[in-house]
């Protein structure tokens, strides 16, 4: 693959060839896309959604959608402006190359690429984490025959019922009530695998700018358990940004819990209306974690 720069007078551009006949211009600079966004079911009924293949005679979600126009902004050029602590989210970049290179196979992931995110949380979250605990990962890929897809609905992973279950859960039972008496955090670290990323990218949204009345608990229903996630309402006064042509270096923390801050990060794919025709989809993994400390 070769690249080259060009500069314009708003904006940086790389150009790359990902097939002989088709050159891609990364999409750099704010951007205006539609975003889904939560509707409550018509019933009146609790939000739910069948993670696998529902029961018969049951929709995979029962609420609706709200499809509305945002702008997104870039924050290429301004990584180190973000933090979880005040934003709900933060970047980092430079990151050496992974042990893991395939992302094929669960428990050599398990092997290979946990130990560095635990360290890279441990070294790179603000305050005193001392424990880091994975609990388990995604990998979304955008083809037809693939297992998991880009979410292309607002949401957040956990809800605080559903971050505090998880201590329950994958602590012990003499551990768990000890741990939430201290601060946790429930952090989920994005990175593309076939960066940089051109299509589906992921927009998040600041913390700050989305009020707690707009989040809504979804149950989550897994075929042995019931968990929680969190539709995000439209809100006029949202503020979203995405991370042009993110590349396999570079990591995203979206933080979904915190006990003691209590910033959340909303999160969806979109759709750039700058995508081109026959760029190659987005391949990503994401790691949840537990933060103690």
């Amino acid at each position: 693959m070769t690249t080259t720069t060009t500069t314009t007078t708003t904006q940086t551009q790389t150009k790359f060839a990902t097939t002989p006949d088709i050159d891609i211009v990364i999409p750099r600079g704010p951007t205006t896309a539609t975003l889904t966004f939560y509707s409550p079911p018509p019933d009146g009924s609790a939000p739910y959604n069948y993670v696998e293949t529902p029961p018969p005679n049951h929709p995979q979600r029962n609420y609706a959608e709200a499809p509305h126009p945002v702008t997104i902004s870039d924050i290429r050029g301004r990584e180190t402006d973000f933090s979880t602590d005040t934003n709900g989210f933060a970047v980092l970049q430079n990151l050496p190359p992974s042990a893991e290179r395939d992302f094929t196979d669960d428990e050599r992931i398990k092997q290979t690429y946990y130990p560095e995110v635990q360290k890279l949380l441990l070294e790179n979250l603000p305050g005193q984490a001392d424990r880091v605990v994975i609990f388990d990962h995604t990998i979304r890929r955008s083809h037809p025959g693939a297992r998991r897809a880009p979410v292309t609905r607002a949401h957040i992973d956990q809800t605080t019922r559903s971050a505090e279950a998880r201590v329950h859960q994958h602590m012990s039972a003499a551990e768990a009530p000890e741990l939430l008496k201290g601060r946790v955090r429930l952090v989920n670290v994005w990175r593309p695998l076939n960066g940089p990323v051109v299509a589906s990218p992921l927009a998040f949204a600041d913390s700050r700018s989305v009020p707690d009345s707009e989040i809504v608990g979804v149950e989550h229903r897994y075929p042995d358990r019931t968990g929680e996630t969190a539709g995000v309402k439209f809100f006029e006064g949202a503020e979203w940004y995405y991370w042009s042509g993110i590349g396999n270096g570079e990591r995203i923390l979206l933080q979904c819990y915190d006990s003691e801050k209590g910033a959340r990060t909303p999160h969806t794919a979109f759709v750039d209306p700058r995508t081109g025709e026959g760029w190659r989809g987005r391949e990503s993994i994401e790691v949840r974690a537990l933060v103690f400390g």
